[in-house]
């Protein structure tokens, strides 16, 4: 793991200070539509990485402390889009987690391969409702 990246993890954080913990993350999912999750009970969780990535092993998690949050960008045409889980805060009872999108820039020359990027990370279970917040 490079220092750069070491610095991006440990940039995420939530309520409290305690980090994000990553999950997977990455620009092909099966995940087609465009769509924010929530696993609470383990269940979901593998409901979630059936439809997500069901060749790949299922990151552990412990739905007693844990809570799984997942965002997808949906099919996109080409490289160059991303998707990431900023950090959360809490509102009035509720979860708001932070997340932005990256798309190419206009002009720019991408690889014509289709995508679907994703970000799915685990944070400290809360019983508060949960509301995504798109970061410009």
């Amino acid at each position: 793991m490079t220092i750069l990246m070491s610095f991006l993890l440990a940039a995420l954080i939530q309520p409290g200070g305690a980090p994000l913990r990553q999950l997977d993350k990455g620009d092909q999912s099966n995940v087609d539509d465009a769509r924010q999750t929530v696993a609470r009970t383990p269940e979901e969780y593998n409901t979630l990485w059936r439809l997500h990535s069901p060749d790949r092993p299922q990151p552990k998690v412990d739905f007693a402390k844990e809570i799984v949050v997942g965002v997808f960008m949906g099919s996109r045409p080409t490289a160059g889009f991303a998707i990431e889980i900023l950090g959360t805060r809490e509102e009035t009872g509720t979860l708001v987690v932070q997340y932005r999108e990256t798309r190419p820039a206009r002009g720019m020359i991408t690889a014509q391969v289709i995508t679907s990027a994703y970000h799915i990370v685990a944070i400290s279970s809360r019983p508060a409702t949960v509301r995504f917040e798109r970061i410009e």
